[in-house]
């Protein structure tokens, strides 16, 4: 216990050694819903679903040990949502890309994400980035999940007459997907630890009763890692053109990891005046995480803001995101249990995690149509063409564009011009 007191200064945070164990139980239970879904979502891109199963726990559980023990906050890791929509559907689906060369991209965005923390321009990027682009960005991966799950569950379906339209919700699949929503959306307003997970667990059992479902098991030893260890095509990538790819996950992943820390960290109390003392060492865990996460096989790892859960029950320190990674190695051995979920029981934890993303657009300048146009423009785009890309790229050169037109260049930061030159260079001379 002294060795703890001593290492993660737990008395100077106002914390001990139980309330940091089980805020990391909490922590664990609120985001332990990856492990299902991540699997399911890049089994979707054709990679081998046990084997990412293994890779995302060691991943999350690796990349929270590090900011636990190296940054020393109660942040938890885990392949992101959203990246990982943004690595099947568009990198391997839409551009055909193999899941080794996009392996390949996660890689080589993680180098870009560690060289920008070391030399301290993370914050040089995002406050170039503007407010309502970056919102944007968040609101769009949101509609494109909410997508993703109403398909997944049979809810949308392909019509050759107007693209898309209603499935048939008589099917088990539609009105479980539908159950499952529901519960999850009631359980977590009433403040039930681990709504989104229960969601998961309830709507499989049910499938056992009412759509045919096989049941595999609950406990083995964890599957082989084979089929995606140190699988990533660094050469494959960059044979293809890695402007749109890496550029993409290098954004998604700034913005997010940096915005989920400084959140969550506010949320306890960690802050002094305005910023996070060890906000470079957490940026490092996080960009490490991504890299090791391209060698294990699964897309990238960032920080979840599930861990405002476990600060809110009291985790103060390291000690909680230690507790959390122990419990992600425990899953390793639960791998017939994800075997057994089905889409539609990981589409309502989708539609919901959509759902909470589009919260962010309140903060949206809906009076300054130069900011709150490309807002929509990148928020709309992303879902209708299927791709994360297009819209980060469509919205960046509008906003430019817009601010050029509107005689107001002066606003626009050189970051931001950068990458809407990039974007608009790969549209025009590239193609799509």
């Amino acid at each position: 216990m002294a060795l703890l007191e001593n290492y993660f200064k737990l008395k100077e945070n106002g914390t001990d050694v139980r309330t940091e164990l089980l805020a990391g139980l909490t922590t664990f239970l609120t985001m332990a819903y990856i492990v299902f879904v991540n699997p399911a979502i890049l089994g979707d891109a054709g990679m081998p679903k046990d084997a990412v199963f293994v890779a995302t726990c060691l991943a999350a559980a690796l990349g929270t040990l590090i900011m636990g023990l190296y940054a020393n906050y109660p942040m938890a890791l885990a392949p992101g949502m959203g990246l990982n929509a943004y690595f099947a559907y568009t990198v391997v689906l839409g551009m055909k890309i193999s899941w080794q060369a996009a392996l390949g991209a996660v890689f080589i965005s993680g180098c870009l994400f560690i060289l920008v923390s070391v030399f301290r321009l993370r914050e040089q990027i995002v406050n170039g980035i503007p407010p309502s682009m970056r919102t944007a960005i968040t609101v769009g991966i949101g509609l494109f999940l909410g997508l993703i799950s109403l398909k997944s569950a049979g809810i949308v379906v392909a019509n050759p007459a107007t693209l898309v339209g209603l499935g048939d919700l008589h099917k088990p699949s539609a009105v479980l997907a539908v159950v499952g929503f529901l519960l999850i959306v009631a359980l977590d307003r009433l403040r039930v630890r681990g709504a989104i997970l229960i969601g998961i667990l309830a709507v499989t059992l049910l499938s056992f009763v009412f759509a045919d479902n096989k049941f595999g098991g609950v406990v083995s030893m964890p599957p082989s890692m084979t089929p995606t260890l140190f699988k990533l095509d660094i050469m494959g990538i960059l044979s293809f053109g890695i402007l749109n790819v890496v550029l993409v996950f290098f954004l998604v992943e700034l913005f997010d990891a940096t915005g989920t820390l400084m959140g969550v960290a506010n949320r306890a109390g960690l802050l002094k005046n305005g910023k996070m003392e060890r906000l470079n060492k957490a940026l490092l865990a996080d960009s490490t995480a991504i890299v090791a996460g391209s060698f294990l096989g699964t897309s990238s790892t960032t920080a979840y803001v599930e861990s405002a859960a476990g600060v809110q029950a009291g985790g103060r320190t390291g000690l909680t995101a230690v507790a959390v990674a122990a419990l992600f190695l425990l899953c390793l051995f639960f791998a017939p249990l994800a075997g057994v979920v089905p889409a539609y029981a990981t589409a309502p934890a989708l539609l919901y995690v959509a759902c909470l993303m589009l919260q962010d657009l309140v903060h949206v300048d809906w009076t300054d149509t130069t900011e709150s146009v490309p807002a929509a423009v990148t928020a709309l785009t992303m879902p209708f063409t299927f791709s994360i890309a297009e819209g980060v790229a469509f919205g960046f050169i509008t906003y430019a564009a817009l601010k050029l037109l509107t005689g107001r260049a002066r606003e626009v930061k050189v970051i931001v011009w950068i990458i809407a030159g990039v974007f608009l260079f790969k549209l025009i001379w590239l193609g799509s």
